[in-house]
């Protein structure tokens, strides 16, 4: 049975979005579309991406992300979404700064191995660290 390499559903008032294994651009495309019509469907703009089960990906990928996170965030309008990277290492921690560190320590946090905490900072209402 082959695992499921992207899972994006709404969990109360977050979008959760779930990534494994290899990256593609095919696969952060969907998982983009995705979060983007359960934004607009829910009206929830608070999202965590799950890649404790990532390779890292290739710098080409990461960029990209970058440049989907500024038409995200073009494409909401008057929605501010925040999002909460959870990451298992160092190094995709670099690489998710880098994919959504264009707006701001305020609109993201990246969080090492703990989903509580990933969780908890996104239900705060200013985006203070917790």
């Amino acid at each position: 049975m082959e695992q499921q390499q992207l899972w994006v559903e709404p969990v109360g008032s977050i979008i959760v979005a779930r990534l494994r294994g290899v990256l593609s651009t095919e696969l952060l495309l969907e998982c983009q579309q995705r979060v983007l019509e359960l934004v607009q469907e829910t009206g929830h703009a608070r999202v965590l991406y799950d890649t404790l089960e990532l390779i890292a990906p290739d710098i080409d990928l990461v960029l990209l992300q970058q440049k989907l996170e500024t038409e995200k965030h073009a494409s909401l309008g008057a929605i501010t979404p925040r999002t909460a990277i959870l990451v298992p290492n160092t190094r995709i921690a670099y690489l998710s700064r880098i994919a959504f560190g264009q707006f701001g320590e305020e609109r993201y946090t990246v969080v090492y191995n703990d989903m509580g905490r990933a969780l908890k900072w996104l239900e705060e209402p200013d985006g203070r660290s917790v």
